[in-house]
């Protein structure tokens, strides 16, 4: 089904009732279908045809992303492009993805395309010459909705088909896995070219609110999770993180919450102890771009036992396979690989996308023995749960031994002074690799590097352990939260 459906569905629950707000400022479903349309028609009078790429590059704005269901309206490919990119990055992209076509917001203005639509009293008269225009209504091309750009944290970016049916796969397993009752409030901080925007998805599926933040505030998003009542809300372990960390958490009411996601990278089990009391009902997702979102799941109610107390040992753990997501174990052979032994992740499903826009070789290569494969390390336990432990480039060899730089740095954030860290493999001529980690402290906190090592050894034993410590300020990340550890690794001089 086309994007359009989830929009459409909730208006079908009512037409009045608010679907997109910003700052107090709501549209209703029945104005982002109107504007839905007026899109489609301004974009089909343009010369954008079914199949055509259209790119979008906003902040968190509820205009720009009605966009994305006229987008689908006149059959065309949602492009969504990452505002904190740079602009030679984004234009890479559009260049990348064949994109004819930008609506952008004033600050984007400069970025190159064969024909932009600012947003603003240009969008506005760009609207209103096709208002006269017959109705457009026109199925995706092929089935594809969206091509959406990889992190490019290890080389160039790639473009990643996502059809239709991979949204409906994700928005199915999203309202199959948490709870959803009534109509949901949701609140999106993180940006909605990113998890944020895909989650809205089955939100509007129910007739439920989007309430959006057009930067990130995390004083502001505490007032608005009391003022609105938020039952739904997603945020990287970054900003979890600094949720954590200020003053106003304790004295806030977030007692309307009943599924706080994490996900897009990796959360320190001791931080999500913390969340678990100090905010509520937390929920992972585990996906990638090529198979968005819902690879596995861990509804709220898994992270603690029938009593009622947090479940400890699982904390780790990214869930269980989603209920429409065959996940299974892989060796370098392609055979699979029985409970609690390591390997890559491999995955089959109608979640998993078509393919990389144009690169017919990395598309094979991501499917090759029948299986979408992840790149990342892991295992099943006994009981159905997937623990990731690295992706397969961050792993180390030390001293002929293995080492999972997720495993070490969960270890270093277990430490109270760590506000975040990466673990890398420095070359040594005595381990071959030398375990070395890269530390953010808590603000005003301090420790000593053999401090730090010695906590990790008593944890997970003196292989695993570092061998070296910096403690850098902040650590590189990209504009979706993730540490870029190629940055880091590119800071320390190569041996001579």
């Amino acid at each position: 089904m086309s994007l359009t459906f989830y929009l459409d569905k909730g208006a079908s629950l009512g037409p009045d009732a608010p679907c997109l707000t910003l700052d107090g400022e709501s549209l209703s479903y029945a104005q982002v279908v109107e504007l839905s349309h007026a899109v489609a028609r301004a974009l089909r009078r343009s010369g954008v045809r079914p199949g055509d790429k259209v790119g979008i590059l906003s902040a968190n704005d509820p205009v720009a992303f009605a966009c994305v269901f006229g987008i689908a309206r006149a059959g065309a490919v949602w492009c969504p492009v990452n505002p904190r990119n740079t602009a030679a990055e984004n234009e890479e992209l559009l260049a990348l993805f064949d994109c004819r076509t930008l609506i952008h917001q004033e600050a984007y203005a400069g970025i190159k395309a064969e024909t932009t639509v600012q947003l603003g009293a240009e969008f506005d008269a760009w609207l209103a010459a096709a208002a006269d225009d017959p109705p457009v209504e026109a199925a995706p091309p092929d089935g594809v909705v969206a091509i959406v750009g990889t992190g490019g944290t290890t080389g160039r970016p790639k473009g990643v088909e996502l059809t239709d049916r991979n949204l409906e796969t994700m928005s199915a397993i999203t309202l199959m896995s948490y709870p959803f009752d009534g109509r949901p409030v949701y609140l999106a901080l993180a940006p909605l070219t990113h998890a944020a925007g895909v989650l809205c998805f089955p939100v509007m599926a129910t007739g439920g609110e989007v309430v959006v933040m057009a930067r990130p505030d995390v004083g502001r998003f505490l007032e608005l999770v009391e003022h609105h009542r938020v039952t739904h809300t997603f945020l990287p372990p970054t900003l979890i993180y600094m949720v954590l960390g200020h003053e106003a958490l304790d004295s806030t009411d977030l007692g309307s919450l009943r599924c706080f996601w994490y996900g897009a990278a990796p959360m320190s089990a001791a931080r999500l102890a913390e969340a678990l009391e100090r905010i509520g009902p937390m929920a992972q997702l585990f996906g990638q771009s090529e198979a968005p979102m819902m690879v596995s799941t861990m509804a709220p109610a898994d992270h603690r036992r029938a009593d009622g107390s947090v479940f400890t040992e699982r904390l780790t753990s990214a869930g269980r396979p989603a209920p429409l997501v065959t996940v299974a174990i892989m060796d370098s052979e392609g055979r699979l690989l029985d409970a609690g032994e390591r390997g890559e992740i491999v995955v089959r499903s109608s979640l998993v996308m078509k393919g990389y826009y144009r690169d017919p070789e990395a598309t094979a290569e991501a499917g090759k023995h029948g299986w979408h494969h992840t790149g990342d390390i892991g295992y099943l336990d006994g009981d159905g749960f997937l623990y990731i432990v690295d992706r397969a480039k961050d792993m180390v060899i030390s001293g002929g031994f293995n080492v999972y730089s997720a495993e070490v740095e969960q270890a270093l954030m277990a430490h109270p002074a760590v506000r975040d860290c990466a673990v890398i493999g420095l070359p040594d001529e005595r381990w071959g690799e030398r375990v070395t980690a890269v530390v953010q402290l808590q603000p005003d906190a301090g420790v000593a590097e053999p401090e730090l090592i010695a906590f990790v050894k008593e944890r997970i034993g003196s292989v695993k352990a570092p061998k070296q410590v910096e403690f850098w300020t902040d650590l590189p990340r990209s504009t979706v939260g993730k540490v870029l550890k190629p940055e880091i690794r590119a800071a320390f001089p190569p041996p001579r």
